[in-house]
């Protein structure tokens, strides 16, 4: 990789920044420092792998800044013991971050060629303990069930019944809720038996959350700006349906 000295000083410039925005969860910082984000970036975006943005990855998706992934990351309160599902793999770099920190690791993506060049990441990189599968996210992994923690990477307007009721008792779910075009807010759930307690996080922009599964290459790449995530309501708690 050309350029590493440079990459690897703006990395930790990255880390630095993450620390004074509030991410202060040294396993987190230790997993994003671990994994090379440029090696999850097409080979033109390459020298702004560590820059505060997201990057086309192609499929009309993106990789989302490094800040919110960490975010993100930090409020899913991650245990050496779990296992976590996410939905949309994209380029593969949440599920690595994911997987330094989790036992297992379920990602799930609806673009069959994304998942292919992601997969191959994961063999790169080996990272052994990510599982993936080509379909819809939102009907999640019904053959596995009791996840500790599920991560939704792609926005929709209401989260899907199937991701809640795959989630463990006492699990947590962080996920992006709001249409294409308006506002959304990165919310956790936390499951307490048959309710579950809501907090937003803060306002964010994510591509959304689609039905079905994309067979063959289509999309265009676009970037979507995921905005710098502030302090949320309270929790509020409700009843799993």
């Amino acid at each position: 990789m050309k350029d590493g000295g440079g990459l690897a000083t703006r990395k930790i410039r990255l880390i630095m920044s993450l620390r004074r925005a509030g991410i202060t969860d040294t396993r987190v910082l230790g997993a994003l420092e671990r994994i090379p984000r440029e090696a999850f970036v097409p080979r033109p975006f390459v020298d702004q792998a560590y820059e505060e943005r997201t990057l086309p990855i192609g499929e009309g998706q993106t990789i989302s800044q490094p800040q919110v992934v960490a975010l993100m990351t930090q409020a899913l309160e991650v245990k050496a013991s779990h296992k976590v599902l996410e939905i949309g793999t994209g380029s593969g770099y949440q599920a690595a971050v994911l997987s330094r920190l989790a036992r297992r690791i379920y990602s799930i993506e609806r673009h069959r060629a994304l998942l292919v060049e992601a997969e191959q990441r994961f063999r790169e990189l080996r990272l052994t303990n990510i599982h993936c599968r080509y379909g819809d996210g939102s009907l999640g992994w019904p053959e596995q069930t009791d996840f500790d923690r599920v991560m939704v990477t792609a926005a929709a307007a209401a989260l899907p019944a199937p991701l809640l009721a795959q989630l463990k008792d006492g699990g947590i779910l962080v996920a992006p809720i709001g249409s294409e075009r308006g506002d959304q807010v990165l919310m956790r759930y936390r499951r307490h038996g048959d309710e579950w307690s809501e907090e937003a996080l803060g306002e964010v922009r994510f591509v959304p959350l689609l039905p079905g599964a994309v067979e063959t290459s289509g999309g265009r790449s676009t970037a979507a700006t995921a905005i710098e995530a502030g302090a949320g309501a309270g929790p509020r708690r409700r009843t799993l349906a």
